[in-house]
């Protein structure tokens, strides 16, 4: 009986075959092909972004949004490799899909978003604070944290404070306030909020009968505020093309939004 191909076989099948399609891709000009070869590429590849997505489970987003995250990374990935810069696709796609996740940690996972500059520094104050860990055998104290990172001390206080915002309380906690119960009973009822899920639902909807792609540029430019020429750069195409690309993906999901809801019989 024949064995099967080794998981060597296999990552050298895939590259081989990747390295053949994106040279193909370079050479061909028409739309449809394109598409085509791009769709192969990104699915022989789709090992390689869900790998890298789970490595960032369980640090406070959810599996499928950063499965999302790393695929939609790895597709713009396939439209900005050159082939004739000299390296492989795997050696450039990774810093690409990498810092994709890590964008969507810092912009997205925040529950109460601390300043850009306390972001940047949480990492650094992480790190410091299990590497002196190690070295003194005991958490490190505030002052030592300082004179390790050479900051304000009140930068790395309002750093440790920031930290509950990646990571709130859930609201099914036991409050602390007489009578028990949890601290979801504290709050206040929001009819305002309730009336907006239903607005947030339909828009959901509305997302969901469109490409990954254009949900991507959507997203970049109504949620990052990015510019139609910063999103044409990060996928490899013209300016003119991404204004396309979002005129008429919210045609059509202005359109979802009027028509009338089909009742199931």
């Amino acid at each position: 009986m024949a064995r099967g191909n080794s998981p060597v076989t296999d990552v050298t099948t895939r590259e081989q075959r990747t390295d053949a399609l994106l040279a193909l891709l370079a050479e061909t000009a028409t739309q449809s092909e394109r598409e085509a070869i791009t769709t192969e590429l990104v699915e022989l590849n789709l090992g390689l972004a869900d790998a890298l997505a789970h490595r960032y489970v369980n640090r406070g987003a959810d599996r499928d949004d950063l499965v999302q995250v790393a695929r939609m990374a790895l597709f713009m990935a396939v439209g900005r490799f050159r082939p004739e810069a000299g390296r492989s696709f795997a050696a450039f796609a990774v810093p690409t899909i990498t810092g994709e996740l890590k964008r969507y940690f810092r912009d997205h996972c925040w529950a109460v978003r601390p300043p850009r500059s306390i972001q940047e520094l949480r990492s650094r104050v992480s790190l410091a604070g299990r590497d002196l860990e190690q070295s003194l055998g005991r958490v490190a104290t505030n002052a030592e944290l300082v004179a390790e990172l050479d900051v304000d001390e009140a930068l790395v206080r309002e750093t440790l404070v920031a930290d509950g915002s990646f990571r709130p309380w859930s609201l099914d906690a036991p409050s602390n306030v007489d009578g028990g119960g949890s601290l979801a009973s504290t709050l206040a009822d929001d009819d305002e909020a309730i009336d907006r899920l239903t607005d947030r639902l339909a828009l959901q909807r509305a997302l969901s009968g469109i490409s990954t792609r254009d949900q991507l540029v959507l997203g970049w430019r109504f949620e990052e505020g990015c510019t139609q020429g910063e999103i044409g750069q990060r996928l490899g195409i013209s300016q003119m093309q991404v204004c396309r690309i979002i005129r008429r993906s919210l045609e059509q999901v202005r359109r979802s939004l009027t028509e009338p809801e089909t009742l199931a019989s």
